[in-house]
């Protein structure tokens, strides 16, 4: 595989299995610093698979992929997540019995460069609904307050890519309004996305390049201000 050293990401020639059922077929894919991409694509065409084969969740998996050099193809999620690779799971993933406060703190730490400038006190600024909930369980919080949680959590780790699945499924027109603000003052920040999300006008108005994937495959990629124009989008995802 040739390696830019521009790239923060690289995949090439991945496969992914669930048991029998091949869900990849070999995707390449990149993602540059501080890129965002949009990863598209209808219900059960291989965009979570793909996340969770990137990030070593899935087992039955070929092909290549480099994170800052380095060689992950067969490496677990902790060793991943070491080099700077921050996931927002579809489930939100925050701990309920956890208060907001502790589901923060939990993950700080310097990044891969020693940063550490993603303050508890600024995570809570750029989240004021958190900092009234601070003591408030998980569990307990909206579905928008725990994606915002989960996102805080990341930050808190000064991630150099952000992998969000699903990033405002089933919340509220307000609630993703400040969610979208708040990824596009991380894209500001040259923080790397990629973004998965059913509202594809909305991550195409955000994202730097789409990718569609089809049945395990992409068909389609290339600049997001160049696909919004036409009805290409629009063909592969049926709407």
């Amino acid at each position: 595989m040739s390696e830019s050293h521009d790239a923060l990401l690289q995949a090439r020639e991945l496969h992914a299995w669930y048991g029998s059922s091949h869900i990849l077929h070999g995707v390449d894919l990149d993602i540059g610093r501080g890129e965002t991409v949009g990863l598209l694509g209808r219900n059960g065409m291989g965009k979570s698979t793909l996340i969770r084969t990137l990030l070593g969740h899935v087992r039955q998996r070929e092909g290549r992929i480099v994170v800052r050099g380095h060689d992950v193809s067969r490496a677990r999620p902790h060793a991943v997540a070491r080099l700077g690779v921050a996931y927002v799971p579809e489930g939100r993933g925050i701990f309920p019995n956890l208060s907001a406060r502790e589901n923060l703190v939990m993950a700080a730490r310097a990044g891969v460069d020693g940063r550490r400038d993603w303050t508890l006190e600024r995570v809570l600024a750029t989240f004021p609904r958190l900092a009234e909930r601070l003591g408030h369980p998980g569990g307990l919080l909206s579905g928008g307050e725990q994606q915002m949680l989960s996102i805080g959590r990341v930050l808190m780790t000064h991630p150099l890519l952000i992998i969000l699945d699903e990033a405002t499924e089933g919340l509220a027109p307000q609630i993703v309004s400040e969610i979208w603000a708040v990824i596009e003052t991380i894209r500001a920040q040259g923080i790397a996305t990629l973004i998965v999300d059913r509202d594809y006008r909305r991550v195409a108005a955000g994202a730097d390049r789409l990718v569609v994937l089809q049945k395990g495959s992409i068909v389609l990629e290339g600049v997001a201000a160049e696909l919004r124009e036409g009805d290409r989008l629009a063909q592969w995802l049926g709407v």
